[in-house]
């Protein structure tokens, strides 16, 4: 199945998680899996979650920002794949000078 994101609508999303901001989105989702093109404007975060039954996958398209994971802070930059298994929790925040692009997988488990 072919996921043309462009032709999914924005979905513009304030305070994900409690975080900071807004979050721009291009969402798939079915049962068993949700696939996230997303855009977080300078400053914007997603807030602290936890994943109770899924995990999650973020794969970073452009800008630079970072993580916090299991109380580490990790930095993120192009390129950059960042991994949050089941039962763990991160946050997501643009601390950068641009837009920070993603692409975010979450399977259920």
């Amino acid at each position: 199945m072919l996921l043309a994101f462009d032709t999914i609508p924005e979905e513009i999303v304030p305070h994900m998680r409690d975080g900071e901001g807004e979050v721009h989105l291009r969402k798939f989702s079915d049962p068993l899996m949700k696939v996230m093109n997303g855009t977080l404007p300078v400053g914007a975060t997603i807030g602290m979650h936890t994943h109770e039954t899924n995990s999650e996958v973020i794969y970073i398209l452009s800008g630079r920002g970072k993580v916090l994971c299991d109380g580490v802070y990790e930095p993120l930059e192009p390129g950059s794949c960042h991994y949050c298994p089941k039962g763990h929790g991160h946050s997501l925040m643009n601390d950068g000078e641009e837009p920070l692009r993603f692409l975010a997988i979450v399977p259920e488990h």
